[in-house]
């Protein structure tokens, strides 16, 4: 089994997660030319749109990168012909099945790596021909699952022959190293992303961040089946409240209409859907890029054997 590094050609096992309206390719290539994959997040762009910014993303780095495609989107199919014609090296996808695009993507040269919150959907994905799975544990921000990182990865690594990279609650050298002890090949990381100085969001969303403590984030869209780890704040709260109540999906849909733009390019703190994972408490200054991901693995052989195991 190759691991994520030899798998694509980068210097660290890190990815970075495909936030929407966050994972441009200016963070994109900032996270590839550190030694990362970067990856530019489709969201709900349409297909012209990620054409453009991977055009852009060519310019700015010559590393590898790829492109993450949120299969709910209704631009999903041609956002999957788009990185076929401009020889993305890597997709990773998330929200739906991407196995109809697999083969396509795979007679392209593409690596495939898709976000499984099971071990049912990381068996599907490597029989439909996955390269590898990216097991996103509870404790991730935006959209997740039911099961812990603790608990999903070790099942995941066990299920499948194929890479697994973590994902959910990694900020540091104790979550690399618990990642790779619980059979991860890599490690896929979002939240410690938004707080560097490259992340194009509003500084507002950074302070955020740099502001939360171990319990200020909460996970909205429970009832209607789409659960997102947010910030507390005032639409958050309201959210739940009127779940609670039985509001309706149209109810709360209007809630949360263009939240994550005001979020992202106003710092709404009040109306935004400031998505964000339970490892928001841990991060507590700026850093450049090149910096978050240096702290996470040098000298982690070092800080390994600091450590004391029975």
């Amino acid at each position: 089994m190759k691991n994520i590094c030899e798998l694509l050609n980068i210097r660290y096992p890190v990815i970075q997660g495909g936030m929407a309206n966050i994972a441009t390719s200016v963070l994109a290539s900032s996270v590839s030319n550190a030694g990362g994959l970067g990856l530019i997040g489709a969201g709900g762009n349409d297909a012209e749109t990620v054409r453009q910014e991977i055009i852009k993303c060519r310019k700015l780095t010559d590393k590898p990168f790829g492109v993450n495609i949120m299969l709910m989107s209704p631009h999903a199919k041609k956002i999957a012909q788009v990185v076929i014609e401009e020889e993305v090296s890597v997709v990773t996808t998330g929200a739906g099945n991407p196995g109809s695009y697999i083969e396509l993507w795979k007679k392209a040269g593409i690596k495939v790596i898709p976000v499984v919150a099971s071990v049912a959907l990381a068996r599907r994905m490597e029989r439909a021909g996955a390269d590898a799975v990216i097991a996103e544990g509870y404790e991730a921000g935006g959209h997740v699952g039911e099961l812990t990182t603790m608990a999903l990865v070790p099942q995941v690594v066990d299920a499948v022959r194929i890479p697994v990279v973590a994902a959910g609650g990694i900020a540091d050298k104790r979550g690399v190293l618990a990642a790779f002890s619980l059979g991860a090949k890599g490690i896929q990381v979002g939240t410690i992303i938004l707080s560097s100085f490259e992340c194009p969001i509003h500084e507002n969303y950074k302070q955020k961040i740099l502001n939360a403590n171990d319990t200020d984030t909460i996970v909205t869209g429970r009832s209607t089946g789409a659960p997102v780890r947010v910030l507390k704040n005032k639409m958050a709260r309201e959210y739940i409240r009127l779940s609670d109540k039985g509001a309706t999906l149209e109810e709360l849909e209007r809630l949360t209409l263009g939240s994550l733009r005001r979020a992202v390019f106003d710092g709404d703190v009040e109306r935004g859907s400031f998505m964000a994972g339970q490892i928001s408490g841990l991060i507590k200054d700026k850093r450049t890029i090149k910096q978050i991901i240096e702290d996470l693995f040098l000298d982690v052989d070092a800080y390994k054997n600091k450590l004391e195991v029975m």
